[in-house]
């Protein structure tokens, strides 16, 4: 007994593990033998374990790190800045009664053209700015004509004219030249302008329409000048170059002068164009009817008015509906320039749209981005989508990035794959610094299609009538209330439902204001909310061993799905030192963009605001660059003097010139003006 208590004492304040194994080794020869067998298992599994080669340790760790891919990337849902709470005021929308039961036939037109008219264009009733805008033509008289985005304009002073040319007393003569001339922003609008007069013109085919824009070859546009072209529908550079370098073209005849969009010729800087068509047609015919057409009433609007109309008459719609429910008390108190101030500030929106906002800090735009689209074009009914960027360069990169990880592939065809992750998306881009060419197929394509996504600049903010769009996201605010009405009309067009969508960072909450203030009402819509639908598509699960299915939207399972879809987003970006190099690009070209914002919007979109890294992050790129040349990256302390050449040029351009030159690439008129840029400097 005292020898066992001596071995007691001996083993337990040592504790040495090689008496412990004889210990445990010793039990299991008293148990039964099947027991004994069970563990003498588990310790061979145990040792063998142990006695791993690290080639194969290093092997499973490679394996475990390809199970979990988000291990490549930081946290998207770390460090990012609060959303607040958006505060908005109710305001009362003004609205305009798009459609009457007035007929085409109650107006005094040739009964081939209310036919047309009626079997053509299958249009029935006319629309409230046409009912008050073809009687007044129709008297010869000039007029301004304000109505909202998508309400008939264009048929406004189309059918009117083609009634006037077609009623004149002797027969009109190919080799007459242009008895109209119509001017148009962009090329897209010229096309669709041209192809309306076109169907308009189908009984009457002694009168020939025709359409000059940059893109296309001088010398076919010059032949076609020869031939003669009674309706010229062009854009103002491009009219200008041939005036200038035309002998043939004339406008002896020319009895219309029809601006549309005019406040967007403006904005562009066309106004000396305009002045130069303006004089070329004064000199050689003083007397012709003149109408200027826009959405929006601006400063510019109203001088171009005073110049080129005579006497004319103001069409206001949504000024109509707005002074009916006045008081007469307060109208008599309002001086006439607190009026035209209120109609250059507020805003006429489709009662059939719908407004939405959604705030979404920079690291995650990119992620909530391609989420909404699989929620709305391939989870839900299929629409037709709209996507607004501030660039040329984004638009292609983001283009090429969404085509390549969201529209199908090789996984999405493989086996055990959902049916709707199966469902290809068609992408489609339009920006001014696409071929002529290019431009019109992809054009054409999107006006027949019934679904895509269409990622475009500005370019295709103004007048087109694209039908079926369901959807409009603003990737990157409008510079102004005025252009985002103008974003936003592409949608619930001539009564048809529509939705739009805003995104914003957190920084920049104070736009929602903004446009209240401007009697614009916005609902908002959850990030979570988007990010959410990733649970519908197994391409972005996380593949665990042993995980248990979950049931519902679980948050914690949301976020993984969307940091395996930024990391298929950053491994595209990553593939190659050229997609690299493109995602820098594509940043480069919206910071430049950011700094374009007008003066009394530096307060919500400021450059200091953001966080270079995490927007980094929104194209794709795992670490804030380093190389980016002359531009002003937020929250650097370096001291070093900027480089010269881009950044002092900024600093001299004020904003609103910098934010002309950067969309006036967009509807350029096809002229090569780089000679002209070499001379300035």
């Amino acid at each position: 007994k005292q020898s066992g208590a001596q071995k007691r004492k001996l083993q337990s304040p040592h504790g040495n593990p090689p008496v412990k194994r004889k210990r445990k080794l010793s039990i299991n020869t008293f148990r039964k033998g099947a027991i004994a067998t069970e563990a003498d298992r588990r310790e061979e599994g145990s040792s063998s374990q142990k006695t791993v080669p690290k080639k194969q340790l290093t092997d499973k760790q490679n394996e475990s790190q390809k199970i979990k891919p988000f291990i490549k990337t930081s946290s998207l849902f770390k460090n990012n800045p609060d959303i607040p709470e958006i505060h908005r005021k109710e305001v009362q929308q003004l609205q305009e009664n798009v459609f009457t039961t007035d007929s085409f036939s109650q107006l005094d037109l040739h009964p081939h053209l209310i036919s047309t008219i009626n079997t053509v264009l299958n249009i029935c009733s006319m629309t409230s700015v046409q009912k008050q805008t073809i009687p007044v033509l129709l008297q010869g008289r000039d007029a301004l004509v304000r109505s909202q985005t998508g309400s008939g304009k264009t048929l406004a002073y189309g059918i009117p004219l083609v009634q006037s040319l077609q009623g004149m007393e002797s027969k009109i003569q190919r080799s007459d030249g242009p008895y109209a001339l119509v001017l148009v922003p962009t090329r897209e609008l010229a096309l669709q302008s041209f192809d309306t007069i076109q169907k308009l013109l189908k009984p009457f085919t002694w009168i020939v329409p025709g359409v000059l824009m940059g893109g296309e070859k001088r010398k076919s546009e010059k032949a076609r000048l020869r031939k003669g072209i009674n309706i010229l529908i062009s854009t103002p550079g491009r009219l200008v170059d041939h005036i200038r370098s035309t002998e043939c073209i004339h406008f002896r005849r020319t009895q219309w002068l029809i601006i549309d969009e005019a406040d967007r010729i403006l904005d562009l800087g066309f106004e000396k164009d305009v002045a130069v068509i303006l004089n070329a047609l004064n000199a050689e015919r003083e007397t012709r009817q003149n109408v200027l057409l826009s959405a929006t009433l601006t400063e510019g609007v109203t001088r171009l008015a005073d110049i080129s109309l005579n006497d004319p008459v103001s069409i206001s719609i949504a000024d109509e509906i707005q002074k009916v429910p006045e008081p007469a008390s307060q109208t008599d108190r309002e001086a006439s320039s607190s009026s035209n101030c209120m109609e250059q500030e507020n805003f006429a929106v489709p009662e059939t749209l719908q407004q939405y906002v959604m705030m979404v800090p920079s690291k995650l735009r990119l992620v909530t981005l391609a989420a909404f689209i699989l929620q709305k074009c391939k989870f839900e009914k299929r629409h037709k989508m709209i996507i607004f960027f501030s660039s040329c360069e984004q638009v292609e990169f983001y283009h090429e990035l969404l085509v390549k990880v969201l529209s199908g592939g090789p996984e999405s065809e493989q086996p055990g794959r959902s049916p709707l992750s199966s469902v290809s998306l068609h992408f489609l881009r339009l920006h001014g610094d696409m071929e002529q060419e290019e431009r019109t197929e992809v054009f054409q394509e999107f006006l027949k299609s019934k679904t895509g996504i269409l990622l475009c600049t500005d370019v295709a903010a103004r007048g087109l009538d694209l039908p079926q769009v369901t959807w409009i996201v603003q990737y990157n605010a409008p510079a102004s209330p005025a252009e985002y009405i103008h974003r936003i009309g592409r949608t619930a067009r001539i009564g048809c439902r529509g939705s739009s969508l805003l995104v914003l960072a957190p920084s920049e909450a104070e736009y929602v204001s903004l446009l209240a203030s401007h009697k614009i009402n916005v609902s908002e819509l959850k990030m979570e909310k988007v990010l959410a639908s990733l649970m519908k598509d197994d391409r972005f699960k996380l593949h665990r061993p042993g995980r248990k299915k979950s049931c519902g939207k679980n948050p914690q399972e949301v976020r993984e799905r969307a940091t395996v879809l930024q990391t298929k987003f950053e491994n595209h970006v990553h593939s190659s030192e050229g997609t690299v190099q493109w995602a820098k690009k594509a940043l480069q070209s919206f910071l430049c963009a950011y700094t374009t914002y007008p003066r009394d919007l530096k307060h919500i979109f400021h450059i200091k605001s953001l966080h270079l890294g995490h927007v980094a992050k929104s194209f794709g790129l795992r670490d804030a660059p380093q190389n980016l040349t002359a531009l002003p990256t937020a929250g650097s302390k370096r001291k070093t003097k900027p480089r010269p050449n881009r950044s002092e040029l900024l600093k001299k351009t004020h904003g609103k010139r910098r934010l002309a030159e950067l969309l006036r690439s967009e509807y350029s008129s096809g002229m090569d003006t780089a000679g002209a840029k070499v001379k300035k400097k």
